[in-house]
């Protein structure tokens, strides 16, 4: 009879670890902040509309699995149609120049002319912001899938545009990151709002 009792209670020892195990495996994993996905696409605006009037907040996310179940639900960029902008940014922070998060930054930028690249560029990138990647993490505001019919373009936005040293440690990361050996620039959002052709101020 004891031993009975003994494997008795050995066996309900192992079913509460199993369902321990197992509620431990469904827990979502959560990231360090919530993210926002957005969606643009002026291929058609309205008459006289100001710009990112068609910008459209998407979905709002603070674990891995809700990601990568978005990642796989959502076209990626080279499914996007032609002048679509798809953006990923901290939450709080909209992809404006006008926003208080990103009004005094600027962004660091890459063109592509292969889909393929861009998909995997995006993807590399949107990893590397959700699971904190970048040392100057507070400098991090968001990234930005731009198609376009000839050359697509990805940017990568941050906080403090004046602070070169911040700057041009995350330029030289996300190089590294989107395993790009071309050079890449940043421009200031200031000089890009009085004259859209503005020099870059950065280059790595």
């Amino acid at each position: 009879m004891a031993s009975e009792a003994t494997v008795e209670a050995s066996g309900a020892t192992v079913s509460a670890e199993v369902a321990e195990t197992t509620a431990v495996a469904k827990q979502p994993h959560l990231l360090e902040r919530k993210w926002t996905f957005w969606f643009d696409n002026e291929l058609k605006p309205k008459q006289g509309a100001a710009w990112g009037s068609t910008l459209r907040n998407v979905y709002t996310f603070n674990t891995v699995e809700e990601f990568w179940c978005l990642y796989d639900q959502i076209f990626r960029p080279s499914k996007f149609p032609p002048s679509a902008d798809f953006h990923l940014f901290k939450a709080g922070i909209e992809p404006k120049w006008e926003d208080p998060e990103c009004a005094n930054g600027g962004k660091w930028s890459v063109t592509s002319n292969r889909k393929a690249t861009l998909d995997t560029m995006w993807l590399e990138t949107l990893m590397a912001l959700i699971g904190e990647q970048f040392d100057e993490a507070d400098e991090m505001c968001g990234v930005v899938a731009s198609v376009r019919p000839k050359q697509d373009k990805l940017a990568l936005w941050t906080k403090t545009a004046s602070n070169e040293a911040a700057q041009m440690s995350i330029g030289r990361k996300w190089k590294e990151i989107i395993d790009v050996t071309d050079k890449i620039i940043y421009s200031f959002h200031d000089d890009s709002r009085r004259d859209r052709s503005a020099k870059s101020r950065y280059n790595v």
